[in-house]
């Protein structure tokens, strides 16, 4: 007999996969004892004090929309360590009045314009996995808010196996796109951390970074063509493999995050799946050395799918390693050639700027990484329930300053924590994509906090780092996109008259102002 799983309500994931008693404590035995609190328990949906629903639809849409309270609660938030905590706190004072399950284009077009006509919000939502604030309802001056969930439209329409490409609806989840690839042999090869529970109309909407280093690192790099619907009506962009004609509609859309307008469908660029693979872990003594290998690797030409490399911290903690160096996570592949040369050559940069290569017979760094990645938002739940503050951001910049904002970084934050916390936590870096020109850091934080004032410990420290990445010019995200949590930062860093672009675009494609208020720009 199956039994469907069932994803948490106010943490990541599966609650079948969530972290248990033993687990947890295991965890938290990591900790200082001074920093462990009893954990935070889960209230039952049933008891949370939900405002009644302010509006109801029109009869012929009822049928894809509910006010069902445990509906409302799930699409209330993201999965930030801040929405992990308001839930867990039950704060649920904006959840949506309703949640919509359209399953056509011509039912988004209907709601869009009873929307416009009651002046209800309407916020877009795939899986709901964002973490900067980008599914939830903030504002002020609608009247109701529904929370418009596309995951029906998840079907692969067409494979033009010739082209490599294929007409893809935007409400499929990544295993469920995937799985309707595989028998055709083509993947699209986009694999963010939040594979299994984003869709790809949420990747296109937030311009999503994927696993892979180099090369084809964001979903940018796959679009052909977009289908969008907005209040004012339907945008079909031409499926062309490259134009010179005029900016790019397509890119208008792309990073839009649902504040222009809902994404139906995408023609994306495939590839063969891969049969080729070839890892191995290289070691420094720094990350400063680590640096320098992996720019002398991004710059020659090789293109390594997986090129990550973790500070002294972050691999203690992510590959059990306790030798105090830096590890390198270096990945080829290939459906066309073997890869072993290539990982032989890079592996050959990696030892001529200091690296120590792993015998071959043991891939512990590999192995160990891979896990952790994968296991750590259910790890990040349970430390939040049990008094530590945990959380990352990341960034890009160019080489030239690459080693002095890591620096920077990790010692601005460190102090931010300081202040904030009463005493100094971890902060780990991280390299996770590379480019001929550039770098993305992504950061962690691991600290101290305070039973009632978790969320306001963690705005301040985002924010000081936020500061900082300001002040030396680097991108105020690389891959987790503006929502609501970085639009302070994003205003800063973009230029002001595209902002008059947007606002005019905004105008003629939403002119009641009701798709995702409050992202991007007021």
């Amino acid at each position: 007999m199956r039994t469907e799983r069932i994803r948490s309500w106010w943490g990541w994931g599966w609650q079948d996969a969530a972290v248990g008693e033993a687990e947890r404590k295991g965890l938290v035995g990591r900790l200082p004892p001074h920093w462990v609190a009893d954990p935070m328990p889960v209230p039952r949906v049933d008891d949370l004090d939900l405002r009644p629903p302010r509006v109801r639809t029109p009869d012929s849409l009822a049928p894809i929309c509910t006010a069902h309270p445990h509906v409302r609660v799930a699409h209330t938030y993201g999965k930030a360590y801040r929405d992990v905590i308001r839930a867990l706190r039950g704060e649920f004072a904006r959840a949506p009045d309703l949640v919509a399950f359209p399953e056509t284009e011509e039912q988004i077009g209907r709601l869009l314009d009873w929307a416009g006509d009651t002046g209800t919000a309407v916020i877009p939502y795939g899986g709901g996995s964002s973490v900067v604030g980008g599914v939830e309802y903030r504002g002020d001056g609608h009247d109701a808010v529904l929370s418009l969930d596309l995951t029906r439209l998840d079907r692969v329409l067409e494979v033009d196996r010739t082209s490599r490409a294929a007409l893809i609806q935007a409400g499929a989840l990544g295993p469920v796109l995937e799985s309707r690839l595989a028998p055709h042999g083509l993947t699209l090869r986009h694999f963010p951390q939040s594979f299994e529970f984003s869709t790809l109309g949420g990747w296109l909407a937030t311009r999503a970074g994927g696993h892979f280093a180099m090369r084809h690192t964001h979903i940018d790099d796959f679009v052909e063509a977009l289908r969008v619907i907005s209040p004012s009506g339907l945008t079909q962009t031409r499926r062309l493999p490259s134009s010179g004609a005029g900016p790019s509609p397509d890119r208008l859309f792309l990073g839009s995050e649902g504040t222009l307008g809902v994404i139906t469908e995408a023609w994306l660029r495939l590839q063969d799946r891969p049969v080729h693979k070839a890892s191995r872990g290289i070691s420094f003594g720094d990350f400063a050395a680590g640096l320098d290998a992996v720019r002398a690797i991004a710059q020659s030409g090789l293109d390594p799918s997986n090129c990550r490399l973790l500070d002294e911290a972050e691999a203690a903690i992510n590959t059990g390693r306790a030798d105090g160096r830096a590890v390198l996570v270096l990945g080829f592949e290939s459906a066309d050639h073997p890869v072993d040369p290539a990982l032989a050559r890079a592996v050959e940069i990696a030892e001529a700027h200091g690296g120590t290569a792993d015998p071959k017979s043991t891939q512990d760094s590999v192995g160990g990484w891979r896990s952790a990645f994968l296991r750590m938002p259910y790890v990040r739940d349970a430390l939040a329930r049990s008094g530590a503050i945990v959380e990352t951001f990341e960034t890009a910049c160019t080489w030239r300053t690459a080693a002095e904002l890591c620096a920077t970084v990790r010692t601005g934050v460190q102090a931010a924590i300081t202040e904030v916390c009463g005493e100094p936590g971890i902060v780990t870096a991280r390299v996770t994509h590379v480019y001929p020109d550039g770098v993305a850091p992504y950061f962690t934080v691991i600290a101290r906090s305070r039973r009632g004032s978790e969320v306001q410990m963690w705005d301040q420290i985002k924010a000081a780092a936020s500061d900082i990445l300001d002040r030396l010019e680097a991108s105020v995200t690389h891959h987790h996109a503006v929502g609501r949590d970085h639009r302070r930062w994003y205003d800063a860093q973009r230029p002001h008259e595209y902002c008059k672009v947007l606002r005019a675009a905004k105008s003629s494609l939403d002119p009641h102002g009701i798709l995702n208020p409050g992202v991007l720009f007021d």
